[in-house]
């Protein structure tokens, strides 16, 4: 079984180069009036986790009315959210001929007796040698 990533997931993964800069703009709905900011922002900019827009407002990436704010602060009704900051794109996952030890295999399902030490996936100066990369061979 070969794993397959989405359309948009496979999109993603060819865009290629270092950095892609965002920049968003939104004004905080009446309904959305007393959350805190890093909630009304995730209910602005879905496409991007809570975790992340934290770091953005913490880092200043993420403004109120062009100032700089807190995670905690309340959004106000009306008030203008920016964010400008850059995402580091995603590399493509190359499949690799790293032997498994495959215990069940069938459409829907692959169960592998994983080796201690053998990293899951891909990360940040980890670009190959994983489980994601053998599954993709």
């Amino acid at each position: 079984m070969k794993y397959a990533p989405s359309d948009k997931q496979a999109e993603e993964l060819r865009s290629g180069g270092d950095h892609e800069q965002i920049s968003r703009c939104a004004s905080v709905a009446p309904e959305d009036a007393g959350l805190r900011l890093d909630q009304a922002a995730a209910r602005l900019f879905p496409e991007f986790s809570r975790a992340r827009l934290q770091e953005w407002i913490k880092d200043g990436s993420l403004s109120v009315d062009g100032r700089a704010a807190k995670v905690r602060d309340k959004a106000l009704a009306g008030t203008e959210l920016r964010l400008e900051a850059s995402l580091q794109n995603q590399v493509e996952w190359q499949a690799e001929a790293i032997p498994l030890n495959i215990c069940h295999e069938d459409a829907d399902l692959m169960v592998i007796d994983k080796p201690a030490g053998l990293t899951v996936h891909p990360a940040a100066g980890l670009p190959g040698g994983t489980l994601a990369n053998a599954v993709l061979a």
